[in-house]
């Protein structure tokens, strides 16, 4: 995601989901009450914040970084508490990987300030068949093995001597690949801090973990029509 904003995206359940940055958030709440009759009331938890249209339609964030301070029921639109949370200066952990490409990070305020970003070949899918398929599987996944290392090495040697100074961890990129990342034992304290929501980025490189700084400083909101 670009830092201007996301596109909507289906969720299960029903529903869509948008992406949206500390900066923009009242302006967007501001469409939201125009296009659904107004806004009828807010309701705060410390993990969750809902806004109910005049037509029943709700926009529901997930508190990233929970607790939020301020929770309870409110008349109206009362979204300044979400607004202060997401602006709020954080130090915050990035490891984003993918197949043969990662980059790791801390973000202050949403701008990195320490960062390493490696790439590894890894080699397609071989279409062919038999025994010369089964040496490319091997050698392939003996490339990924490699590449995950690597990335492993890199989150363990930029954020692992940080962690204590980190206030969150944010994951992105292929579930798998971070899967396995979360089970080596220098960085499993890491990931159990790390955030539920894995950000969706294309191939890690220095640029994509800028994106993904600024979005420590977004949330996103789901929509489900009345």
């Amino acid at each position: 995601m670009s830092k201007k904003g996301s596109k909507a995206r289906p969720v299960a359940g029903g529903g869509r989901a948008v992406e949206v940055s500390a900066e923009r958030l009242p302006g967007w709440f501001e469409r939201f009450a125009q296009r659904n009759g107004d806004i009828t009331g807010t309701r705060l938890t410390s993990r969750e914040v809902t806004v109910i249209g005049g037509n029943g339609t709700t926009a529901t964030a997930t508190v990233p970084f929970e607790p939020l301070a301020t929770t309870g029921e409110y008349p109206g639109a009362y979204i300044e508490p979400l607004a202060t949370h997401l602006e709020r200066c954080r130090r915050t952990g990035i490891v984003l990987v993918r197949l043969g490409g990662h980059s790791v990070g801390v973000a202050e305020g949403g701008r990195v300030v320490v960062s390493r970003t490696d790439r590894k070949p890894v080699h397609g899918r071989n279409s062919a068949g038999g025994w010369s398929q089964q040496r490319f599987a091997r050698r392939r996944a003996g490339q990924i093995r490699h590449a995950l290392r690597a990335a492993a090495d890199d989150a363990a040697e930029v954020l692992g001597e940080r962690s204590h100074e980190l206030d969150g961890v944010v994951l992105g990129g292929d579930r798998e690949a971070l899967q396995q990342l979360g089970a080596d034992s220098r960085l499993r304290t890491l990931f159990d801090r790390a955030e539920p929501r894995i950000l969706d980025v294309p191939e890690p490189r220095r640029t994509v973990l800028d994106e993904a700084a600024a979005r420590t400083r977004s949330v996103e909101l789901v929509i489900r029509d009345g």
